[in-house]
């Protein structure tokens, strides 16, 4: 019997280990031989390379200043689109799963935290532009404490990145909490990302057969 294509997407705050739990997640899938396929957002395309600059800093306005949080918004929107065209649509559609490092989740986390105007009309601005975008079957997210995720990032070593400020992350955490508020319709789970990665991954895919049991 065919396998039916499935959409599952993993986010979380900066440090509470989207990008290491999908990897993870796939080690699983390829030893329990199923067809998968890893992506992230933003994406490796044209519009998700040029977010990529302005996360990083590369690219700014001509003030000097990174794009606001409704260009931002528009950007991801963007890049989300052609995504789910060029790659999750294709894979799912053949029978395959799709594990995302972050979604349209992400966009209403970080943009409507970032909005400082009133962030109900920000996430509802934010979920029209996403309207068209393919549904998540299962959306995976890793709670961590902002402090505890900090710490991940100061050990890494790496230059901040737009959002990565502590108190911005502090929001998003918040956020990321009643995400199923924000998406009701939604299959979403909370998952402890406490703990070494071992036992986050066996959360994690507990979570994914649960959801798929039967």
């Amino acid at each position: 019997m065919t396998q039916r294509g499935r959409f599952v997407v993993i986010e979380g705050i900066d440090g509470a280990g989207t990008t290491t739990q999908v990897a993870r997640f796939a080690d699983r899938l390829r030893a329990d031989k199923v067809p998968f396929r890893t992506t992230r957002e933003p994406s490796d395309g044209p519009i998700g390379t040029l977010v990529r600059q302005v996360l990083t800093g590369r690219l700014v306005s001509p003030d000097g200043k990174a794009p606001g949080w409704a260009t931002m918004a528009l950007l991801f929107a963007a890049d989300r689109m052609d995504h789910v065209e060029a790659e999750i649509e294709p894979f799912v559609a053949a029978g395959g799963v799709v594990v995302s490092d972050r979604y349209d989740a992400s966009s209403l986390a970080y943009q409507s935290v970032m909005s400082g105007h009133d962030k109900v009309a920000a996430v509802e601005w934010i979920r029209e532009l996403n309207k068209h975008a393919r549904r998540p079957d299962l959306t995976i997210v890793l709670d961590l404490a902002a402090d505890v995720a900090g710490a991940r990032r100061e050990e890494r070593g790496e230059a901040a990145q737009l959002y990565e400020q502590n108190e911005v992350q502090h929001a998003l955490a918040l956020f990321y909490r009643d995400l199923a508020k924000h998406l009701p319709k939604d299959e979403i789970v909370l998952i402890d990302a406490t703990g070494s990665r071992d036992e986050v991954a066996a959360r994690v895919y507990a979570a994914y057969e649960k959801a798929f049991r039967g």
